[in-house]
């Protein structure tokens, strides 16, 4: 069965929900496409203690203020309970379990393939967010069974881990809060591949964002000659090495370069044999399942803030997308409005190569 849509929204995170607010203010006939079987996702696959870097302030999505004092940094839980609490209050049209298989070109703009049904939409914007397929090195595959090991989006609590040494292996924010968190518990070790710049959260009593704000630097785009560098520069948000050690008592090892069954060997010759294993080494895109002509010959997208040149197809909510808010709760409302009003001036689209 298909059905007819002008805009297919491909995820129901802040992503989707953010445009979704725009589509609906402009009366446009749209549904957004969830493949989990209940809303925040993303979200409550993630630790059980996590807090974003994000004073509440800055964590709204269009319309709706993130509640609760601005100045407190919100917890897992309250993201997916705000989440939820934004699709009800604004009626927007979400269909959970309903995972995308393939978008292909038609002869009305664009096909859009689940498993039991189909749309045919003149816009699809594509918002599956940043955290798609958990990255793990293939030196995992050495680690002896009897170990456990998992990716941080597994991870959950310190309790599930089992008693003896715990090795984390990436030296992001992901890496640093699994770590000190793990550390009031268990011996910690975290291997850092790649140094990164330490922000402290808060600075003469005011949070960091505020002046990342006031100076414009969230508003720095991609291209700009101060983004071109940011954007590769992954930076900690009240993490550090001299704090991780000091303060929690972590042990810091250099960057994880061989297993051989239960031995770790890391890049400076240093060895450990831990009882369990957590890869906080990030997550990759996957648009495999879009069968368009939108990517290089690497298979990166190509895209001007999201639009791309295939008429009609837009992404939303991708890691420095336009800026570095691009992916953040608080920001991805900028490049949603940009790409509805780009939706509402733009003419039907013209016939898109299948």
């Amino acid at each position: 069965m298909t059905s007819r849509q002008e805009v297919v929204v491909v995820g129901g995170g802040q992503a989707g929900l953010a445009i979704g607010y725009f589509l609906a203010e402009q009366g446009r006939r749209f549904t957004i496409l969830e493949a989990a079987d209940a809303p925040a996702a993303a979200w409550r696959a993630r630790w059980d203690s996590l807090e974003l870097f994000t004073p509440a302030r800055y964590d709204g999505l269009p319309g709706q203020l993130f509640p609760g004092d601005p100045d407190r940094y919100p917890g897992r839980d309250e993201v997916v309970a705000y989440l939820t609490d934004y699709a009800r209050d604004f009626e927007l049209p979400v269909e959970l379990d309903s995972r995308v298989l393939a978008i292909h070109g038609s002869d009305n703009a664009y096909l859009v393939e689940l498993d039991d049904r189909s749309y045919d939409a003149e816009h699809v914007v594509v918002a599956t967010g940043p955290f798609q397929a958990p990255l793990v090195p293939a030196i995992a595959e050495r680690l002896d069974p009897e170990i456990i090991q998992l990716h941080s989006s597994a991870y959950r609590k310190p309790e599930d881990l089992p008693a003896g040494p715990v090795l984390v292996v990436g030296g992001g924010n992901t890496g640093y809060q699994i770590a000190e968190e793990l550390s009031r518990v268990h011996e910690v070790h975290l291997s850092i591949g790649s140094r990164q710049t330490p922000l402290p959260q808060r600075l003469l009593g005011r949070d960091l964002f505020r002046y990342l704000e006031a100076t414009g630097l969230m508003a720095k785009t991609t291209d700009s000659r101060i983004g071109q560098r940011m954007k590769d520069r992954d930076t900690l948000i009240g993490s550090s090495p001299r704090a991780a050690r000091r303060r929690h008592g972590i042990h810091l090892q250099a960057r994880t370069a061989d297993i051989e069954g239960t031995e770790v060997r890391f890049e400076d010759g240093a060895r450990l044999s831990p009882r369990a294993v957590i890869w906080a080494t990030g997550f990759g895109l996957d648009h495999s399942w879009i069968h368009l002509p939108v990517f290089d010959d690497d298979g990166q997208l190509v895209h001007q803030r999201g639009v791309t040149a295939a008429p009609g197809l837009y992404f939303l909510g991708m890691p420095w997308q336009h800026t570095r808010g691009s992916a953040l709760l608080g920001w991805v409302k900028d490049d949603a409005r940009h790409l509805a009003e780009h939706i509402d001036t733009s003419s039907k689209p013209a016939q898109v190569p299948a």
